[in-house]
This record gives structure tokens, sequence and C-alpha cells, in this order.
């Protein structure tokens, strides 16, 4: 049995912890079955927004004649641009996998592996067994299939590893789920001419977002999909190359949707229970997560976890950031705590989703009280100039304090926008600072953030 300083199991956002750690002269292990980059490089961000540009280049051509320009689009070339996107990323994982081969005192095992306990893995090929002083879990995330759903599973169904790679349109599309994933990926497909149809058994798309944001959604997405809200799916039969989807309401309305194709997009689910985690006294709490302090260390000392496996967001910048903290209190032993309040998130779909802090529901739920401040995409006179017809900011701020409680954008580029609230919301500044003291650039879209700390009436008016 090989003994390492340290184990990194997982190549995702992980292999920059392994990296630091042998960088800096610690013997380091590093596992990762599948391509270095984890699911954000190869089956995750990357390629489902290099894929979302195609699509949003293509709706560009369409709506040319809005400039008075007139265009059109002679060939897609679906299946190429699919192949080109998904080999870019496989070369970049095969350079990081070339690097770490390279870099002194890291050791790279590329196979599955499973934990025997607290400290120590075997490879599940050989038998092989390494331990080491301390261990960081980063082993990531799969998409959740329910088993709930009567046939589902013997059915030929997509995830969205699947739908990423997929060369050959379907011309029916359905799409079980209707959060960030399936609100993408419905963008995506309906954008190349697939008929997209969407079942999400809460009352909106996108639901986990503020309530105004998730209802003005949807009602962008009905103009281009069928939208099923208020359904759960409860059984799938496949016959004769259609797939029939059956999705039944609280109130018995039962429907059938077919389709050529299913994409499950129901969301993910970490790994826990794919690493033989059981073997450890590593906790986890009821939804499989590992739980962790605020050092992102678990239940037993010298082992943290972090990424999707880890309960503090889903996100690849939340990772990163999570990686930052582990090398600065594993490697580098200084110990240093997370802080997640200024955490924004996106939803790369037409239009952007874009957002920080508490939604409108939970300020309510909290008895926070709250005043709103609004602004139009359409006020704006970079927004004439981009000729567009919807969009908006909302902001939450204490009636007192002035502190931003949250913001929320849907429109052009709102995951760019929204960088102009976190800091504001992560260090503190109010909405009138943030109004008085910062200049704008005329005509830029950041004015609607300017327009909406406008709106923000103080409690006397």
């Amino acid at each position: 049995m090989s003994e390492f300083d340290l184990i990194v199991f997982g190549g995702g956002t992980g292999n920059t912890v392994a990296s630091a750690a042998a960088a800096d002269g610690r013997e380091t292990a590093l596992i990762e079955k599948g391509p270095l980059g984890g699911l954000c490089l190869n089956r995750g961000c990357n390629p489902s927004k290099m894929l979302i540009q195609h699509a949003n280049l293509v709706n560009r051509i369409r709506d040319a004649d809005q400039f008075g320009i007139d265009a059109s689009i002679d060939d897609v070339r679906f299946a190429e641009f699919v192949r080109e996107v998904n080999a870019e990323l496989a070369d970049t994982a095969d350079e990081i996998r070339a690097n770490k081969q390279s870099e002194e005192n890291l050791t790279l095992f590329q196979e599955e592996a499973r934990f025997v306990d607290d400290r120590t893995i075997e490879l599940t090929a050989t038998g092989e067994r390494h331990t080491a002083d301390k261990v960081v879990i980063a082993a990531g995330s799969h998409p959740i299939v329910p088993g709930a759903i009567d046939g589902l599973t013997d059915s030929d169904y997509l995830t969205s590893d699947d739908a990423l790679t997929l060369e050959e349109r379907p011309e029916r599309l359905v799409i079980l789920g209707g959060g960030y994933i399936a609100a993408e990926l419905g963008y995506y497909f309906g954008s190349f001419g697939v008929d997209v149809a969407l079942i999400e058994m809460m009352d909106t798309l996108v639901p986990r977002e503020d309530s105004e944001i998730a209802e003005s959604f949807t009602e962008i997405a009905r103009e281009r999909h069928d939208v099923f809200t208020g359904y759960r799916a409860t059984s799938v039969v496949e016959s004769e190359n259609t797939i029939t989807v059956t999705a039944e309401s609280e109130d018995e309305d039962e429907i059938e949707v077919q389709g050529d194709a299913l994409l499950v997009a129901l969301g993910r689910q970490p790994n826990t229970d794919r690493i033989g985690l059981d073997a450890t006294n590593v906790s986890t709490n009821e939804d499989g997560f590992i739980e962790t302090d605020d050092s992102l260390q678990t239940s037993v000392e010298n082992v943290w976890a972090m990424g999707d496996i880890a309960d503090n967001g889903m996100f690849k910048h939340s990772g990163d950031y999570e990686g930052e903290v582990v090398i600065d209190t594993v490697v580098h032993g200084k110990r240093r705590t997370t802080d997640f309040t200024g955490l924004p998130h996106a939803v790369f779909t037409e239009p952007q989703i874009g957002a920080v802090g508490k939604t409108e529901s939970e300020l309510e739920d909290d008895d926070q009280e709250y005043v709103v401040g609004c602004a139009e995409f359409t006020d704006t006179a970079m927004s004439r100039a981009l000729k567009l017809d919807h969009g908006f900011v909302k902001l939450l701020t204490d009636p007192e304090t002035r502190d931003i409680l949250g913001c929320h954008i849907l429109g052009y580029e709102a995951s760019m926008l929204i960088h102009e609230i976190t800091p504001a919301f992560q260090y503190g500044i109010t909405v009138d600072e943030l109004q008085n003291t910062l200049i704008h650039v005329h005509p830029a879209m950041n004015k609607v953030i300017m327009k909406a700390c406008k709106d923000v009436h103080a409690p006397n008016q």
C-alpha cells in the first residue's frame, strides 16, 4: 500500500488542489476515472455554453431584418459543430492530463476507486490501495434519473451528458424538468428547429428563481416551446420510435406528450453513493451531500470535501472558490473559512437570468421587511439600439438600512450585469451608495441597474 501526504479524490476543480499540493512538495495522489477537468469542462458548463453560442448566432441572423439587413441561413452543419466543440474540449482535457503526469510529486490514477476507510482508497480494477494523512473529496455529481417514473429506466432516454454530444437533431424532444439545465437545453435544441416540450411539476419553469423572474421567463418560453407546468411525469412508454410521457397534475388532470427523443433534466445528485463512502465515518445529509464545516472539513479530521459533492452550491464558480479555500487550509496551513453570502448564479437561456441574494418569497418566509425597485430594459438607450422587447431588474432592499437583500435580472447579458450588484451585496454597499457614487457609462446596458436603484424609494416616500 502506497502512502501519500494528500489524496485528492476527483479531477474536476480538485485537480487544482492536487497541483498546488504537489508544487508545495507534498506527495500527492489524484484519483479521477474520467477525463480531467470534470463535469464542467467535459459534460457541463463548457460544452453547453459553447453550443448555446451557436444557437444565439443563428437567432441573431434570423432577427437581422429588424436592422434592415436581409440575411438567410443556407445550412446548419449541426453534427459538425457538435463534434468540433467536444473535440476541442477533449483536447483540453488531454492537455490537463499531460500536465498532471509531468508534475513532480503528483501521481495520477485515472481509474475508478472506492474508499475502504477514512483515508484509504482502493483502485477497483487492480485492488491496489493508497492511503494519505489528508484527503480532499471532490468526486462531483451525476444526473438524477428517478426510478419512481414507471418505465423510464426501460426507455432510451438522454441525460444532459448525452444531449451535449448528440449529433442528430430529433424532430420532437420531450424534456422532463424545468430547471436551468432543461431551460438551457430546450433553448439550444429549439433554436435549431426541434419541437421542444417541457414538463415541470412546479407552477413555472426555473422555479428556484424569484417568482416574477420565473413567471416572466415561463411566458417567454411558451412562445417557442410546448410548456406543461404543474404536471409530474408518472410513466414513460417507448414504441415504434415514439416516446410517450404521461404526466398528472395535482387535481388529477392527465396529459400525454409524445416525442422521438426524451431528455431527463431533473437535476443532479452527489456521487456519495458511488465512491464507497459508507466505509468511512464521513457524514452526509438527507440529500446525500457531504456535510462540512466553514473551512470545508468533514466530520472526519483531515478529510475535506468541495464541489458538487458538498452542499455549498452546485456551480463551477463556487467549486473554484472552495478550491481556493482548501488550498489555503490544507496545503498552506492557513485555515480559511468560506463565505457564500455573495454567491451569484446565472442561467444562459435567451433571455439570460442572473441573480444574487434572497428572493422575495424567501424574505417573506423570513419575516424580513423589504422594499422593491424595478427597471425595464426597454427604458434604456442600449435596449433600443439592440431592439430588445423584454427584460427587467428587480432589487430587494432593507427599508431602514438600505442594504441590498437580493437582485434578480431577466434580460440581455444578465450573467454579466449581476456582477455590478454582487460586490455591493457582499460588502454592504447600500442601494443609495451604489446609485450615487457609481457613474455609469452611457449608453451601456448597466444603466438599467442605476434605474432600478433609483426606483427603490425611501420609507417616507
